[in-house]
């Protein structure tokens, strides 16, 4: 009997967890995540018994996260396994939400999204938010329904995904009762097949009206290394992997770019003159900062990432070096411009080590799980620092810069976006990112992870939300230009990388186009993640209550017996 409520329990969980896994690029079977939650919820009976469904989901949702985020292993190991820990964490957290809900014979259409979404919301709360592998996320490419995302953000995407799941899993229920013939049903069904239309009208509504609020910018440009994060450390290609930028970088410029990309770090010398002295040789930094300056002068803005720094003195005289994760802008001028970006979200285990500072017992203890023997934690940057840069036509264009995994933390980009009084602030924003530490490297052959094309299409929702075009240049790939209707842009005017943008992975090369600007402020810019908060309260309500509940009943049971 054990082995059979086990197989009939665990099925169902391990058939969604497979879905799940498909619905994601590169797989692209995004079909399949509008059925995917079905089995979870049927299975979160009321019948059955909560610890071992509770169990079972649990240790289905650790092998899940362990197998689909295997490339952060090699990274962090440390970092992976804490961050799957947790996250497999709220699988139970969702069983017991569901089953509390089919007990009391809630309406699953709409209880399904709420605790869905809010779940969603809630992975993104460790160690500073990690937005993956969301249910909006395998919708990427279709663009008519990602249009909902400049109000809900990404999370309209996944209530409407889930409100489907609740009402399919809803009606098997109801089918196998043979109740299925009453109104509430039929009033169910009215209600999601509205809410899909509503997406599809407002989605073309959208899509039609950009020729009005759209107007072209200027060309910039791309470029892509091809480094694996193993021969990047070695520190033995420097000028090599700098020589290679530079040569493409060059062709972007005899095509025309007005603005020239260059991926995060690839530029592996602190770039800040204040610290050249402090520092036991500057003389590589000081070489490739000439060089950039010289590149520069007299032929596009030119955007690359590197090693940032800045000296602090402290109160007793002594000196001290603040490290970071920058992007620095040369000018047409031939100087490098007073405003620079310091990242101002570390990855945690990857960049920085937590709890420094709060709880130095523990700090001390991850740095001995850590592959460093020595401090190598970054330090957060502080400021949305904003770009400007000058047109050929004289026009004034701003941008804002993610790095790395910023662009999958939807306040960041909001935060870019717009002013403190709602106003739109840029227009259009760049990710630069060095995705080689997520290729795996044989016999001089990079062949990539899942982690690439999922980290591109990521980036369709910052744009819809913000209505801000996200230009995108990653060691190893994927480098593209993302309009503002969500679309990751196959082609493009100018370069040498492959044509179909979600294959320019394990290659080098370039390309150039042509930025839209978009003059639309929208509902998310001004007021964020509202959705995700709702449901997430919701759904942390819904944990903490009914047992508050049961236990203030006995309590005062026992006072009056």
């Amino acid at each position: 009997m054990r082995v059979k409520f086990f197989l009939l329990s665990c099925c169902p969980f391990i058939v969604t967890a497979v879905m799940l896994t498909v619905i994601q690029p590169p797989f692209e079977l995004s079909l399949l995540a509008w059925v995917a939650l079905v089995p979870f919820i049927l299975v979160c009976s009321p019948a059955a018994k909560l610890s071992h469904l509770a169990i079972l989901a649990y240790i289905v949702s650790l092998i899940y996260w362990l197998g689909n985020l295997y490339w952060m292993a090699p990274v962090t190991a440390l970092g992976w396994a804490a961050f799957c820990l947790y996250t497999a964490l709220l699988w139970p957290i969702l069983l017991i939400a569901l089953r509390y809900c089919r007990k009391r014979n809630w309406p699953l259409f709409i209880a399904v999204p709420i605790l869905v979404v809010g779940a969603e919301r809630l992975q993104g709360l460790f160690l500073g938010g990690f937005f993956w592998r969301l249910l909006s996320h395998s919708q990427y490419a279709n663009i008519t329904f990602i249009q909902i995302a400049d109000i809900f953000g990404a999370a309209g995407i996944s209530f409407l995904i889930a409100m489907v799941n609740g009402l399919l899993a809803e009606l098997l229920i109801a089918a196998g009762q043979k109740n299925i013939l009453r109104v509430r049903y039929f009033l169910h069904t009215a209600l999601v097949l509205t809410a899909l239309a509503g997406t599809i009208v407002y989605g073309r509504w959208r899509i039609s009206q950009a020729e009005k609020f759209i107007e072209t910018g200027p060309l910039v440009a791309s470029v892509q290394s091809n480094v694996p994060q193993s021969v990047k450390e070695s520190l033995q290609a420097d000028d090599e992997i700098f020589d290679s930028l530079l040569q493409q970088s060059r062709q972007s410029a005899e095509a025309g770019a007005e603005l020239i990309v260059w991926p995060e770090t690839m530029v592996q010398a602190i770039l800040n003159e204040s610290v050249w002295p402090f520092m036991v040789s500057s003389q590589r930094s000081r070489a490739f900062d000439k060089a950039l300056k010289e590149h520069s002068n007299n032929t596009a803005f030119v955007l690359v990432g590197s090693p940032g720094g800045e000296i602090k003195w402290e109160n007793d005289g002594t000196v001290s070096l603040a490290r970071y994760n920058s992007a620095f802008l040369y000018t047409p001028d031939g100087s490098q411009a007073k405003e620079q970006y310091n990242k101002v979200h570390l990855v945690p285990f990857g960049e920085v080590v937590p709890f420094r500072k709060s709880i130095p017992w523990l700090y001390n203890l991850l740095m001995s799980f850590t592959p460093y023997d020595y401090e190598y934690s970054l330090d957060y940057g502080t400021k949305y620092t904003v770009f400007e840069i000058a047109g050929k036509d004289k026009s004034i264009y701003r941008f804002g810069v993610m790095i790395c995994y910023e662009d999958a933390v939807p306040a960041i980009a909001r935060k870019f976006a717009v002013d403190r009084q709602g106003q739109k602030k840029l227009d259009w924003l760049v990710n630069i990112s060095n995705d080689g530490w997520f290729v795996r490297f044989n016999s001089g052959i990079v062949c990539p992870t899942t982690e690439l094309a999922q980290h591109a299409a990521i980036c369709a929702f910052r744009a819809v939300e913000n209505r801000l075009a996200v230009l995108r240049s990653v060691n190893t790939g994927i480098s593209c230009l993302v309009d503002t209707q969500g679309q990751i842009k196959n082609g493009f005017l100018a370069g040498n990388l492959p044509n179909n943008a979600m294959e320019r992975k394990g290659v080098a090369g370039w390309l150039a186009d042509t930025v839209p600007i978009d003059k639309r402020v929208t509902f998310f810019s001004r007021y964020g993640q509202w959705l995700d908060f709702c449901c997430a309260l919701c759904l942390v309500l819904l944990i903490i209550v009914p047992p508050l509940g049961r236990f203030f009943s006995k309590r005062t049971k026992k006072i009056k017996g």
